[in-house]
């Protein structure tokens, strides 16, 4: 991330709509007595699993490529124009990478996140660099509950490792989708791998059936049910994260590829599938923060997205994300060709 203010950060990461798992009844720091929010029945750690893959690809299972209905011009505007595509087949991880995974990558390679080495917090380049990443804290009551500027805190000391701050831990959460994992974290694991990260195309195509709820009218994804952001009842079995794989598969075989957690993509973000601005800006553009050089697309949307906010459960549902860092609701999964 460059000298722009952690701050702003906070405030982007706002607009993808997400956030991390909290305790019932957590209150604010500093001894504010207001309760933050509220969850109802969180899971315990647990791993729900995937059944075995293809031996020449562990973890992975192959998607047939062919034609589909490339975005949407129904739903929001940045979905547009819907247009027809055209993937190859391709490998796809069956999950979101886990903690576990990301963990083998760390040991093999020494590797430090973007949220472990720090961030600048203030836009002059003097101020100091601070480890650490976005967490999800909505706090105040009634109209200062619904104000996206009470939601998120930048939190010194939370990482992949500490998800919830300094003092949480990954412990017994090793198939929990990693996450405070910035853009080019996800693409040094990717390379590691021998992988990439699934182009915007590429995921959509693959999250195709996907959505909410299954043709039963069953929860198949991990979203937010209840109030937004004061209340989640976790009627779909989950409030927070989940552990991956613990909904049903799609057509293709892979899990949470909608809600749990939003997935970097490698395409650059723009505002429209055919926009004006991707000659002058190749590394992506997002009008709503102009002042972010490299925007890239991340998609499936997350356990807060609800029928009341954010609403981005959708295989065709896109967000510009910054790539200058990662926050407690974003992950990532990864491709291969051959």
């Amino acid at each position: 991330m460059n000298t722009r203010n952690a701050i702003l950060f906070i405030a982007l990461a706002v607009m993808v709509g997400a956030g991390i798992s909290w305790w019932t009844g957590r209150r604010a720091p500093g001894g504010d007595s207001r309760v933050v929010a509220t969850i109802v029945g969180e899971a315990p750690a647990q791993h729900c699993g995937p059944p075995s893959t293809d031996a020449s690809h562990p973890g992975m299972v192959w998607v047939q490529g062919g034609n589909f209905r490339f975005g949407a011009d129904a739903a929001f505007p940045e979905e547009g124009p819907a247009s027809g595509a055209t993937v190859e087949g391709f490998w796809m991880d069956q999950t979101e990478v886990t903690n576990a995974q990301f963990a083998q990558f760390v040991a093999a390679t020494g590797y430090r996140t973007l949220a472990e080495r720090g961030v600048r917090t203030g836009a002059d380049p003097d101020s100091p660099v601070v480890a650490g990443s976005a967490v999800f804290r909505p706090r105040g009551e009634g109209e200062a509950m619904r104000s996206f500027v009470n939601w998120w805190q930048f939190m010194p000391g939370a990482s992949w490792r500490h998800p919830d701050g300094p003092q949480s831990s990954i412990e017994g959460r090793d198939h929990y989708p990693v996450v405070h994992i910035a853009f080019e974290d996800a693409q040094a694991y990717a390379k590691w791998k021998g992988h990439a990260l699934p182009t915007e195309e590429q995921f959509e195509f693959a999250a195709q059936g996907a959505g909410r709820k299954n043709a039963a009218g069953n929860w198949a994804a991990n979203t937010w049910q209840g109030n937004f952001p004061s209340h989640d009842t976790a009627a779909d079995g989950y409030a927070g994260v989940a552990p991956v794989a613990c909904f049903e598969a799609n057509r293709h075989g892979l899990f949470d590829v909608i809600g749990n957690v939003w997935e970097w993509t490698r395409s650059p973000y723009f505002d429209r599938h055919d926009s004006t601005e991707k000659r002058a800006h190749p590394d992506g553009y997002d009008p709503t923060q102009p002042d972010e050089r490299d925007v890239a697309v991340v998609k499936g949307g997350s356990f807060l997205c609800s029928p009341d906010y954010c609403m981005r459960y959708r295989p065709e549902a896109r967000i510009g994300q910054s790539k200058g860092l990662g926050t407690a609701h974003i992950g990532f999964r990864t491709v291969a060709l051959r």
